[in-house]
């Protein structure tokens, strides 16, 4: 009795729907668990804008203008405005550096997104961009909101005055100090191998 042939492999449906995807397009269950992880680190970028948005709405409600609180030798609660960016940078420039940095900071979001979605399994990278988002944010809301960012910790020695800065501009820099640290592990372990 003859044999049947057997099915041409090439000919058979695929295996996976991985194999439906179109050339370079990630497989649905990759989409999905960068979907996933990006909700967590979204999720972690909000609860620091509401942190930030919290403390400085109490801070707002609780002081007026410029008036200190002294809370240790070096340090004092106060409320004050900042018009401009970090270090004051900009402050007087007239009212359009508030649309400026505004948009500066959503374009900053949109970019972090992105890199939060193609990175989503780098832990620590994405702990810093999380941490870089919400202060973003935190600040962005401030200036469309009242036109200028809410500063509350004044840190000093003597005569020395740090900048008054927010709980947003605490998530920024150790966003950004995390940032380094990855970049750094990341060539150690790229020296190693």
């Amino acid at each position: 009795m003859p044999k049947e042939p057997s099915p041409r492999r090439d000919l058979a449906p695929p295996a996976s729907s991985a194999l439906i995807a179109p050339a370079g397009a990630a497989a649905p269950t990759t989409v999905r668990r960068r979907l996933r992880s990006l909700a967590g680190w979204l999720l972690a970028a909000l609860l620091l804008v509401l942190l930030d948005q919290a403390t400085k709405a109490w801070v707002s409600h609780s002081l007026v203008y410029a008036e200190r609180i002294p809370v240790l030798p070096v340090f004092d609660l106060t409320l004050l405005f900042n018009t401009g960016a970090a270090f004051s940078f900009l402050a007087d420039g007239g009212g359009s550096q508030r649309w400026l940095f505004t948009g500066i900071a959503l374009i900053a979001a949109i970019l972090i997104l992105r890199w939060l979605y193609t990175h989503a399994g780098q832990r620590l990278l994405c702990i810093a961009l999380s941490c870089i988002l919400g202060g973003a944010l935190g600040n962005a809301l401030d200036r469309l909101m009242h036109g200028h960012v809410v500063d509350f910790l004044l840190f000093y020695w003597r005569d020395w005055y740090f900048p008054a800065f927010n709980l947003a501009d605490i998530a920024i820099t150790c966003g950004a100090g995390l940032l380094i640290l990855d970049e750094i592990l990341r060539n150690r372990r790229a020296h190693r191998s």
